[in-house]
């Protein structure tokens, strides 16, 4: 028999001396602006690093290639072995950080890239070079995925409603400044005649710093509740949250989870550990439809323009860094609008409009066979741009609308899934240009990107300013 839902105040009452005395030394304002600063830094400095071990193997492929005697095949599986990493390492690391907990599972992954990072230094000259590399370039893809599943649902667990969204998309930024700096400390160190293994191996330093950092962190109160510890997530939510808004929301949804365990032991049934069938349930299927198709239409374009932007934009008269480096700052400007501008319009009028306005753009592309090359130019630029701003909501929705029993498993599946699209985008363009041409490849794109718009239009709720508990309770029936 499962007790009513308790009230703040006798929650209060049933915790303990040691807990109470523990509360009383570390409630100060100030330690919990330090908590709330260094779990942000931990976590923007693990998708830097992402982006960074993703970005740091161009610059290098050339030296690899010479030494190792790598033919493209190789280089292809070496490349290509963060990708299928992340596909299989973020719904894993998803049901782990669900049944484990946030806390044990933010530190393990990444002592996981510290420990790929370190072997990319003793990778041999033999014939096995290209199997080690592809080996440690996996597990570091598997690493990646972790902290989309693991550092994502932390974060907005903690995280106060009021700023939730800025901070989430904060990470979509790290990622783009760390694959920027990989790129240009890896071209520095290799004019400078440093060794591959000693460029690809860059990523150890970070890792090790960010390993350190997050020693000691707190579990997440979400997490906590879903495990029936009401009387620690409590105890947390006070001593490491400033708001006293989110404290009420931990304790609604302390109640409300109670509530659902109530209901699920009348039916005789009760909420067992996060799998992927229960993603595809009567009462989850639309979050689960929404945050992967979505996340899937807003890489697979990018993707395929972003990789091949050059071979592309010559076929219209522009090439070198004109083009590349207009499309990559367009994208960053993209970001850092959404961010500026999420927690004060909204989720949903930054997510539909975009994907229309993209979708019209990309078809535009396809069909005006004769554009002016300016022209073209600026719709590309603009698709750079709107793309890169609706897809921050990516790392935000999927860390928002799952319920906290399913937030990681939830957040990992639909990156995985994306993955997909960003593998099709990537590998599909090059055929599709030389198979089927430009225009009627340009149009496809349009396509997967009209696709995403018609389910957001659908399915996309606004989030902003509510608790985590007042959005999985609205979004999942």
């Amino acid at each position: 028999m499962i007790d009513p839902p308790r009230t703040t105040a006798s929650v209060d009452t049933s915790m303990s001396k040691e807990t109470s005395s523990n509360i009383s030394k570390e409630t100060s304002s100030k330690f919990k602006r330090r908590f709330m600063v260094r779990l942000v830094a931990v976590f923007i400095g693990g998708m830097f690093l992402d982006g960074y071990i993703l970005g740091i193997i161009g610059p290098v492929t050339g030296l690899m290639g010479s030494e190792l005697h790598l033919d493209a095949l190789s280089l292809g599986m070496i490349a290509a072995g963060p990708l299928v990493g992340i596909f299989v390492g973020s719904p894993l690391a998803g049901w782990a950080t669900d049944k484990f907990g946030r806390k044990p599972m933010f530190l393990v992954d990444m002592g996981l890239f510290l420990v790929a990072s370190g072997a990319q230094f003793f990778v041999t000259s033999g014939d096995g070079a290209v199997i080690q590399l592809a080996i440690i370039r996996f597990i570091m893809g598997i690493a990646i995925g972790g902290e989309y599943s693991i550092g994502g649902p932390l974060l907005s667990e903690f995280s106060p409603p009021k700023l939730r969204g800025r901070l989430l998309g904060l990470t979509l930024i790290a990622w783009y400044v760390g694959f920027m700096m990989a790129f240009i400390i890896g071209t520095l160190l290799h004019d400078a005649g440093a060794p591959w293994r000693l460029i690809i191996g860059t990523s150890t330093i970070l890792a090790f710093v960010l390993f350190v950092a997050r020693l000691g962190l707190p579990e997440s109160p979400s997490w906590l509740i879903t495990k029936g510890r009401h009387t620690e997530a409590l105890a947390i939510a006070r001593s490491h949250v400033e708001s006293p808004q989110m404290h009420s929301s931990i304790t609604e949804e302390m109640d409300l989870r109670m509530i659902q365990e109530a209901q699920a032991a009348q039916n005789r049934t009760k909420i067992k550990g996060a799998s992927v069938a229960m993603l595809f349930s009567r009462q989850h299927w639309r979050t689960t439809l929404f945050t992967s198709g979505f996340w899937f239409c807003a890489v697979t374009p990018y993707f395929a323009i972003a990789t091949f932007a050059d071979d592309v934009l010559k076929q219209f008269g522009f090439g070198g860094w004109t083009g590349g480096v207009g499309l990559s700052a367009l994208a960053t400007a993209g970001v850092v609008t959404t961010v500026l501008l999420i927690d004060k319009l909204g989720r949903r009028i930054l997510t539909v409009p975009g994907q229309w306005l993209c979708a019209g753009i990309l078809l535009i592309i396809g069909v005006w066979a004769n554009a002016p090359a300016i022209i073209v130019l600026v719709l590309f630029l603009a698709f750079s741009f709107f793309n890169a701003s609706y897809t921050t909501l990516t790392q935000v929705y999927p860390a928002e609308v799952f319920p906290g029993h399913l937030r990681g498993i939830g957040m990992g599946f639909a990156a995985s899934f994306s993955r997909i699209g960003a593998a099709l985008g990537t590998f599909a363009l090059p055929w599709a240009i030389n198979n089927i041409g430009l225009g009627p490849s340009m149009v496809v794109a349009a396509a997967v990107a009209l696709l995403g718009a018609v389910l957001s239009q659908w399915l996309a709720p606004e989030t902003k300013g509510r608790t985590l508990a007042e959005i999985s309770t609205n979004f999942s029936h």
